[in-house]
Parts: C-alpha cells; sequence; structure tokens
C-alpha cells in the first residue's frame, strides 16, 4: 500500500475494464455477423482507436518510470501495461520485449504475459511461436486456428514452465479441441495458406 500509485492505479483500471470488454464482444459479433461483416469491421474500428489512444498512456509510463510493479499499480493495473503493448503493434513490441523481460526477472511481470508477447512477436516476423498461445483465422473461413508452432509435442511441457495452463484448457475456452496429431498434419497446408495470403 506505501508505495501505491491510487491515481495512476485507478486509470489503469478504467483501462483495463475498456480493453477487456470491446474484446469480449468480437466472438459475439463474429458469430452474430460472420467476421466479414460490417458489423464486425466496425468493432474493430473502434479496438483499434482506443488501443493507440491507450498505447499513448502506457508508454509514456513505461519511458518516463519502467514496467511498473502490481507494488505501485495494483495487480489489474500491472497487467494493464502487458495489455496494452500486447494489443499494439510490431514496432512496440520489438521496443518492449527486452524491457519486459528484465521486468519478468524482478518480478513484476508474469513469466504467462511474456510468453503470449513472445509468440505475437515471432509471428509478426514470420517465425513460429513457441507456447501456442496466438489464435489466427484462416482466409475465407469464420474458424480459428492455432498460429504456426514449433515442436507442437512439447508445447505443454513449455507451457507449464511459464505457469500457462495446458493447450486443452486453453482451447476450450474459444470451443475448440486440441489434438496434437491433426495440428502436425495439417500445419504445412496452413502455413502456405497463410503465407500466400501475406498474413505470416
Amino acid at each position: 500500500e506505501k508505495n501505491l500509485d491510487k491515481p495512476l492505479a485507478a486509470a489503469l483500471d478504467s483501462i483495463y475494464d475498456e480493453d477487456q470488454s470491446y474484446r469480449m464482444k468480437t466472438q459475439e459479433i463474429s458469430k452474430q455477423y460472420g467476421r466479414d461483416s460490417e458489423e464486425y469491421r466496425s468493432l474493430w474500428d473502434t479496438i483499434h482507436l482506443k488501443d493507440s489512444t491507450n498505447l499513448l498512456f502506457v508508454t509514456n509510463i513505461l519511458d518516463e518510470r519502467g514496467w511498473l510493479g502490481a507494488d505501485v499499480v495494483g495487480k489489474r493495473g500491472n497487467s494493464t501495461l502487458f495489455l496494452v503493448i500486447q494489443h499494439s503493434n510490431t514496432a512496440t513490441w520489438e521496443k518492449y520485449l527486452p524491457i519486459m523481460r528484465d521486468a519478468v526477472k524482478k518480478g513484476n511481470a508474469t513469466g504467462s504475459q511474456l510468453a503470449l508477447l513472445e509468440d505475437r512477436s515471432a509471428l509478426a516476423r514470420g517465425e513460429r511461436q513457441i507456447y501456442g498461445s496466438q489464435l489466427g483465422g484462416l482466409p475465407n473461413t469464420d474458424g480459428y486456428i492455432v498460429s504456426p508452432m514449433i515442436d507442437p509435442d512439447n508445447v505443454n511441457k513449455r507451457r507449464a514452465e511459464v505457469g500457462l495452463g495446458t493447450m486443452e484448457e486453453y482451447l476450450k475456452h474459444w470451443n475448440m479441441d486440441w489434438d496434437v496429431e491433426e495440428y502436425k498434419k495439417n500445419l504445412p497446408e496452413v502455413e502456405k495458406t497463410l503465407k500466400d495470403a501475406g498474413i505470416w
């Protein structure tokens, strides 16, 4: 409590609520109207606009004060720093990834959060993700897939090392099943489709 910056913690809490509330609507709108619909695109336009405003706020904090821990901004405020960076862009990921790695060593960020940023950054560089945290859509479909990943056989071991649950548990949230043999079989075709579409 003595280190807690209450006004900053409250501001970050508000950003957290906003970030999550809009994203919670995406699955519902996708199911109702499809990912090619005007409703879906409009929702994402709003999300991107909010993200860019939130990013300015958070990067000012990070650049001035470093990656603040839960003792300074509260647990949710600390999660907000990660969420806003995670929902930004490739250049921002590359800039703040080393800072976040250092924050994990100091106990100011979690290994599970870092794993998600590592995955997103790897995919943006055209590499395979490590922890299987990132899902994507194939062109002309409304379904989701686990984006390309290294060594799928041992992904649950890697996830456990950073505090993430199993792929089976994770994909239940998306009404998906994890079948590692099926994933490996389909991976070359998925990678080709994503590359041909310029998505990866």
